[in-house]
């Protein structure tokens, strides 16, 4: 069996990394972007994601909600994680099966949640 793959979307380099390192300790391959535009060009050139996993707030053309949509729209098999220490989601901004998770993480929670979604 392979392992689930994840696209984590964070553009503080120390976050990203962190989160990178304990997702592959997990058993996820894990992908990174530092953007929304890298995250969707990553998305356009490789079929294997099986969840995204976005900060909120990061430069380029959207935010983390905004990719979450555009990620549902045109993926829609592709589960969603939304993360922020800064904003939490209101009623139109998660997509349908979209979980939010606020900073600093509950690991243990967070990977919980993950491993049930990567089923």
């Amino acid at each position: 069996m392979s392992k689930p793959t994840i696209l984590v979307v964070e553009d503080e380099v120390f976050i990203r990394l962190d989160t990178i390192d304990r997702l592959e300790e997990a058993g996820f391959e894990v992908i990174e972007a530092g953007d929304a535009d890298e995250a969707i060009h990553i998305l356009e050139t490789c079929a294997h994601i099986g969840i995204l996993f976005t900060d909120v707030e990061m430069p380029g053309s959207m935010d983390g909600f905004a990719l979450a949509r555009v990620t549902r729209d045109r993926w829609p098999p592709i589960e969603i994680v939304v993360a922020s220490g800064r904003r939490r989601p209101d009623a139109t901004s998660l997509p349908d099966r979209g979980q939010f998770f606020g900073k600093p993480y509950d690991w243990p929670v967070l990977m919980s949640a993950l491993h049930e979604i990567a089923k």
